[in-house]
């Protein structure tokens, strides 16, 4: 890393350092562009399914990175800027609940030294929950959480996180028990923002983008069984996602 670079890399680092008696979430616009990241950056996407994409597991680069939202993020600014040199990672696991992060945490996660690493968990919690396994409430989503990004933090101090909003909409196999699937997730999608202050982490507000897509179209446009999203739902997160992370000045 250049000198320049690495001195824009850790004014960064100290800018979120600052932030740490700030009560309130980190904002897009809570770092100019001057400050942006360098170059040769490790961008990580972790997570359940919605993250998975069907991903390949192996070296073909025509499905690596899955074909949801962790792809159109990465297509996009793969193209969009080749002179920066980034690394796009999807280590998104199909029905991985926190517990299941956990335990691949240290090969799937640590070991690929990520400079951003992206999180979004939590339906699988819920779902667990509601089959009656032991566990899985909303207590020990918070504590199992907050140790996966207190472990992440203390191995990677510099690392920026940004954390998605559990989410889910009335449609598709959610239907059934509807309100107590609302009621967890949102209990869920509240201790990830909790989470996400605590560890100066960039929150990603996709309850909320879903909600204010119903406007446009009905559930099942965007979410076709109630968790995972529709090609329409899957770029809905993508512009979320770079909104949110706006001011890493990565676009």
């Amino acid at each position: 890393m250049c000198a320049s670079s690495r001195r824009s890399f850790l004014k960064t680092t100290a800018l979120f350092t600052a932030a740490a008696g700030m009560p309130s979430l980190l904002k897009a616009d809570d770092i100019t562009p001057a400050d942006k990241l360098p170059t040769d950056l490790n961008i990580l996407f972790q997570g359940d399914s919605i993250t998975d994409g069907n991903r390949t597991r192996d070296n073909d680069w025509n499905h690596v990175m899955g074909h949801g939202y962790a792809y159109l993020i990465s297509s996009r600014l793969w193209f969009d800027h080749p002179e920066r040199k980034f690394h796009f990672f999807n280590r998104g696991v199909s029905g991985n609940k926190v517990v299941d992060l956990a335990k691949r945490w240290q090969t799937d996660t640590l070991d690929i030294k990520p400079d951003i690493l992206s999180i979004l968990v939590g339906v699988n919690d819920v779902l667990a929950m509601l089959r009656g396994q032991e566990g899985f409430t909303a207590d020990n989503f918070e504590t199992d959480y907050r140790n996966l990004l207190k472990q992440t933090t203390e191995a990677l101090p510099n690392v920026k996180l940004v954390i998605g909003e559990p989410f889910v909409l009335h449609t598709g196999k959610v239907n059934k028990m509807w309100d107590q699937w609302n009621t967890e997730t949102a209990k869920r999608a509240e201790i990830a923002k909790k989470l996400a202050t605590e560890f100066k982490a960039i929150f990603v507000p996709y309850q909320q983008a879903f909600n204010d897509a119903l406007k446009k179209a009905p559930a099942d446009y965007w979410i076709w069984d109630g968790v995972h999203p529709m090609p329409a739902g899957h770029e809905l997160m993508a512009r979320e996602w770079l909104k949110a992370t706006k001011g890493l000045g990565l676009v």
